[in-house]
Parts: structure tokens; sequence; C-alpha cells
């Protein structure tokens, strides 16, 4: 293993630690990295809650979200709905799929999501609702075979998250500390625009607002900074 892939892995068990810290995830939930030197394979822990996620838990898959060696351990019943999403975006490099609770009434109730402060406009706008009966009636809710995940992964289209109706959401970016950033402010924005909503009519970010202000949040420097901030709160920071 390559000394930039060992780091990467250990920064994957480090996103998981996060975003259970930051409330995103709670048991359920997880949180993919693509293989920087395979394009066509990707890692995702096994079958366990996030906060508890260790390098041993860890395993590769490929894009159709087949386990290269299991190594007797369970994996997600979901991995594949992160294999189908690296397969139909090669920009994304990191995904989470989340239910985080401030953000389920946008997945129950007909009210857009959209970016309200300037730190969540890396949401891209109203972000897009996919729901699994248009396609398939009724299911047992999870996305755990490839044609739910393809119909998923085209919902998503070129943005960084979709809602997944009476469901949760899945976020792309590209790269760990991106895909963190994302989810936290999709929480954030969540739980903001939900309390700006109860006092009057919220003012919402403009398309070149959004446009402009992704894309500097983006930039590596706040994309570090932030990535430090919250390997910090989970316990990862130096001294």
């Amino acid at each position: 293993m390559s000394q930039d892939l060992h780091a990467l892995l250990g920064d994957l068990v480090v996103a998981n630690r996060i975003l259970a810290h930051e409330g995103v995830l709670d048991d359920f939930g997880h949180v993919a990295l693509r293989h920087p030197g395979r394009p066509d394979r990707f890692f995702i822990s096994r079958s366990r809650s996030p906060e508890l996620v260790t390098r041993d838990d860890l395993l590769e898959f490929t894009l159709d979200g087949t386990p290269v060696d299991p190594k007797g351990l369970r994996p997600y019943l979901e991995s594949v709905l992160h294999a189908r999403i690296f397969a139909a975006r090669p920009d994304v490099n990191a995904t989470v799929h989340h239910h985080a609770p401030a953000v389920m009434p946008y997945t129950i109730v007909d009210v857009p999501l959209r970016p309200i402060m300037h730190m969540a406009s890396v949401l891209g706008g109203a972000v897009p609702v996919w729901d699994s009966r248009d396609e398939f009636g009724d299911t047992n809710m999870l996305i755990d075979d490839a044609p739910r995940a393809d119909s998923l992964a085209k919902a998503l289209g070129n943005g960084t998250c979709v809602l997944l109706k009476n469901h949760g959401a899945a976020v792309a970016a590209h790269s760990l500390p991106a895909v963190v950033f994302v989810s936290v402010r999709m929480k954030d924005n969540a739980d903001l625009q939900a309390r700006a909503t109860a006092m009057g009519t919220p003012r919402f970010l403009t398309e070149g607002e959004i446009r402009l202000t992704s894309e500097m949040l983006m930039g590596e420097r706040p994309l570090d900074r932030a990535w430090s901030y919250y390997r910090a709160r989970a316990g990862f920071g130096g001294i």
C-alpha cells in the first residue's frame, strides 16, 4: 500500500468519526472514498456505525458494488449506492449517505431545501428530491440494488447533493474534506431554513451568489481550514 493511500484511508476513518460527531451520521449512514490509483474501485467500511469505524473495517469495492475481498466481514446493504454514483460521476471522489434529523423534514414535505446562508452555497441551489416510488413502487426504502442506485445517481446529476424521499440524503464531492463540508453545511442550512421560515419569509441566495461563493468555499484553503477544525472537534487535533 502506498503512503498516500494509507493516509487517505486514515482520513476516511476520520471522516466517519467527524460526521458522527457533527450529528450528520448516527448509528446508520456511511462514507465512501474512490481509490486514488484505481478509479474503478472505492473504499467503504463494513457494516458498522460510523463513530466506531477503524482501518480494519475498511473494504475495497468495484463500481458494481461487489467487494474485492470481503475478508469475512458483512458489507453495508447500500454500498452499491456509492458505487453507482462513482460510476456515473468521474469527478466525484467521496460520497456520503446520511439521515440527519434536520434534513429529514425536507424529504417529507414539499418544501425545497435551498441555500439560505453563504456557507451553504455548496448545496448548489434547490436540492433535488428522488422518490423511489416513481420508478419502483413500494420497496424496503433502501438503495440496495443497482437499478435504484443508478436512478438515484441520475437524480443527483452534476450536483453535490440529492434528497431521498422519506429516507435521507446523498452527498458527492471531489474530496473527503469537501464531502464532509457539504454534508455538515447541508445539515446546518436545513436547521437555519426551518428557523428562518418560522420567523417570516426567508431571503435565499441568488444563483450568482451560489456560484461565486461555492467556487470560493470549495477551494483548497477554506477546505483545509474546515477539515482541521472538524478533525479537532472529533478528537483528532494536534497540540
